[in-house]
Formats: structure tokens, C-alpha cells, sequence
């Protein structure tokens, strides 16, 4: 059976797995989530999540390694995770009663080579809140390592009025997208087992 291996820190992603019944083992890259001049957010999440899942490949050649990266899109200003939390403050005001863009993208890097990557957007509208209460989230700490600074998935998810698209890409793990990318790679999801098609 192949080691899946996610490049990643984010107990939010190593959730997501473990509730598709993946056996996997957690090494975090070391690669800094620097954003490049004039690149998109789908640009940014596909290299980011390449220049990862290279990262910790290199040391792992004969598994499959899993990398994927997160950022929030309001109109057309990219964010990710705050440096402070007066940077936490002005996101979650910005985003307040607006619709935004959750771009998430992966890489899988295949046992003996070859990377398989893509992204996927889902559209998140929050409701109108007040600067108290993005202040009383921000004191919880959730927002600090979170790109939008929120997290869909924990008590974030108090700020969301709807979402457009699939949640497990806001969540930062577009589950539809992972088994596309096994697919390509080879490799069939059968309920927590991974079976090589080839």
C-alpha cells in the first residue's frame, strides 16, 4: 500500500482526510507563503502548493505527498493570513455583509514523479456584523493563522450567511478535486483505501 504523506500543518486538511478514512502521516514544508506581483489567486494557490508538495517530495520519492494552499479573494485583493490582529480586524470588517472568493488550490506529487495539480473557488457571503464582534472573534485566536482570517469550520462559521460552491474548498481541502487528482495520478478512492488503477 503507498504512504500518503501531507505536506501541510493545518489541522483542518489533516481533518478532512482523516474523515475520508485516509491513512496519512503529517510533514509541513518549509516553503514561506510569499504572494508574487501581478499573479492571480488561482496562479498563487497552484504555485504555492507545487513549490510544498516538491518540498517535502524530495525526502519522500517513493510516496504520495499532498500540498495544498488557501486564500480568501474580496473583489480583486487577495488575502491571506493576517500578521496581526489589527490586520484580522480590517479583513473580517472588509468582508462583513460582502460576498467573497475562496480559492483553494492542490498538488500531489506521485510516487518515482510527476505532480498532478489544479484549484477550486467557492463563493462565501458573510452577514453584517459590527466591529465588536470582530473584535470578540479575533480575541478567541482562531482568525490568526487562517487565511480571511476566519475558519468556516469553527466558530467562524458564525459570521457565514451562505455559501455558493463546495465547502470542503473553503475549509482548504477541495475533496472533489483530491480525487480528481488521484484519478490522474493513477490511483482510485475506494472509502478510505487508495488502489492503484495502473
Amino acid at each position: 500500500m503507498v504512504q500518503l504523506i501531507l505536506a501541510s500543518a493545518s489541522p483542518r486538511r489533516a481533518s478532512l482526510l482523516a474523515q475520508l478514512g485516509l491513512r496519512f502521516s503529517v510533514t509541513p514544508s518549509r516553503i514561506p507563503e510569499s504572494l508574487f506581483p501581478g499573479e492571480s489567486a488561482e496562479e498563487h494557490v497552484e504555485r504555492l502548493s507545487r513549490a510544498k508538495v516538491l518540498d517535502v517530495w524530495q525526502m519522500n520519492r517513493d510516496s504520495l505527498v499532498l500540498a495544498g494552499d488557501t486564500v480568501v479573494v474580496l473583489e480583486q485583493a487577495i488575502l491571506g493570513k493576517p500578521a496581526d490582529e489589527a490586520e484580522a480586524l480590517a479583513m473580517l470588517l472588509a468582508l462583513s455583509g460582502r460576498t467573497h472568493r475562496v480559492v483553494s488550490g492542490l498538488a500531489l506529487a506521485l510516487p518515482g514523479g510527476g505532480v498532478e495539480y489544479g484549484n477550486r473557488t467557492t463563493e462565501v457571503t458573510f452577514r453584517p456584523f459590527q466591529e465588536e464582534t470582530a473584535r470578540a472573534y479575533i480575541a478567541t485566536g482562531e482568525p490568526m493563522d487562517k487565511a480571511g482570517a476566519y475558519g468556516i469550520q469553527g466558530l467562524g462559521g458564525a459570521l457565514v450567511q451562505e455559501i455558493r460552491g463546495d465547502y470542503t474548498t473553503v475549509v482548504g481541502l477541495p475533496v472533489p478535486l483530491l480525487l480528481d487528482l488521484l484519478k490522474t495520478g493513477g490511483y482510485r478512492y475506494e472509502f478510505g483505501v487508495l488502489v492503484p488503477t495502473s
